[in-house]
């Protein structure tokens, strides 16, 4: 009986999380009260937070070019940022209570994340691999077979590891943790093989790491490229085009090369570190005629 109350309790939250998500009109909120709920993570140089409490990344300045953009388009004449953390297991569940309105940080943009949220136009390109100590010279997803993996819990990486270790047969203990800084741990501890991740959240953390040099990034890819976008309510297009309305916009300017350098080639903001990451030819390309 407690597991069939247990079910039951399930599914009526579930059910309720759903119609709430219809009720909500976000750009009838915004008018109402002049304030844009945006989500962030601890997922450097997407968005963090740094010693002074302040919200900040490449995503959030993103952001706000967008919010100062709606606000034109819809003739507001405030809009304000409240900034709400969120995490990878929570982000869906906030978009439907409300309690987001966009996630501004680095969704993966694939067919299993958009069956449960909407996405706007991509402003940045992944490919998933896996970062090892450098001394066990684990480099390809066969030199893993029988050992274990750590995983962040409600990232589309869990199912891609997942389908990975089904199709080559690799026999991969995959451990499931809340953030990526938990997984990232496990393997400087050698609790875990590898962790397998973004390639440049996986930059940053190695990175920002006490010795960077112990680590390496696998030379084979899980993935091929994918686009990142920022996340939205399922179902939410009105809100969904003035967004992307205003990311043409924004990169149409010209000056994201500016944004990108100030985040990816130049030092992070409270982190001390420089990823040195130069734009992909996909992303410029994505910049100048943005699809979607």
């Amino acid at each position: 009986m407690k597991i069939q109350a247990q079910w039951w309790a399930g599914l009526l939250m579930a059910v309720w999380s759903v119609a709430s998500a219809a009720d909500i009109n976000t750009l009838q909120r915004l008018n109402e009260t002049g304030t844009l709920r945006v989500g962030y993570g601890d997922t450097a140089p997407f968005s963090y937070t740094d010693d002074e409490g302040n919200v900040l990344g490449y995503s959030i300045e993103l952001c706000q070019r967008v919010a100062a953009q709606l606000q034109q388009q819809l003739g507001l004449p405030t809009l304000d940022i409240e900034y709400v953390f969120r995490t990878p297991g929570n982000r869906v569940q906030l978009l439907n209570s409300g309690d987001i309105d966009i996630e501004c940080n680095a969704s993966t943009n694939n067919a299993e994340r958009r069956r449960s949220a909407e996405f706007s136009l991509s402003h940045f390109f992944v490919s998933v691999r896996f970062v090892a100590l450098k001394e066990n010279q684990f480099l390809t997803l066969q030199d893993l077979a029988g050992r274990s993996v750590s995983v962040a819990r409600g990232t589309v990486n869990v199912s891609q590891i997942n389908q990975a270790n089904r199709e080559r047969q690799l026999n991969l203990s995959v451990v499931p943790v809340e953030t990526l800084q938990e997984a990232f741990d496990l393997v400087t501890e050698g609790r875990v093989a590898a962790f397998a991740m973004d390639d440049i959240l996986l930059s940053t953390l190695i990175a920002a790491a006490e010795e960077p040099s112990a680590y390496s990034l696998s030379e084979e890819a899980i993935t091929a490229e994918e686009p990142l976008g920022l996340l939205m309510r399922e179902d939410d297009q009105a809100f969904v085009a003035q967004v992307n309305q205003a990311l043409r916009t924004i990169y149409r300017r010209g000056d994201m090369q500016v944004l990108y350098e100030r985040w990816f080639q130049q030092p992070l903001p409270g982190k001390g570190i420089t990823l040195n990451v130069p734009m992909s030819d996909t992303l410029a390309q994505h910049f100048m005629n943005p699809q979607g």
